[in-house]
């Protein structure tokens, strides 16, 4: 199958096939198949990174230890992405309660006076790039 096909077949572009092949997430265009395709789509979708997914297709296809890996890869992840939830959840609430706001001015309004009702910022945040 061409490379074309697959990226058809998958709903990526030729460039990221071409992408994964280099960082050798897919084997060479000749071997690609799409159900590695969708692992890689899935994986991302779930959070995982490219270095996850790779150690997940780094096996055989009968490798039943790609299984064991991709529950440690589970594991290790929920309490970060509940964590995320939790933080985000909180964020909505105060979102939706600033949106109802009628405080004539932010010096009268409540939602500034406990700064601690919001999380702390994730790390890496930066608030000029937000």
């Amino acid at each position: 199958m061409t490379i074309g096909a697959v990226a058809a077949l998958s709903g990526r572009r030729p460039s990221s096939i071409r992408y994964y092949e280099q960082i050798g997430l897919l084997p060479p265009a000749a071997r690609t198949s799409v159900r590695t395709l969708a692992v890689i789509e899935t994986g991302q979708r779930a959070g995982l990174t490219l270095d996850e997914i790779r150690a997940l297709l780094a096996a055989s296809p009968d490798d039943q230890a790609a299984i064991e890996r991709l529950r440690e890869v589970a594991i290790r992840k929920l309490p970060q992405v509940k964590e995320l939830i939790e933080r985000t959840e909180i964020v909505r609430d105060w979102l939706e309660a600033a949106a109802r706001c009628e405080c004539p001015s932010l010096d009268e309004c409540p939602l500034f006076d406990d700064p601690a009702l919001l999380p702390q910022k994730p790390p890496g945040f930066d608030a000029a790039s937000a």
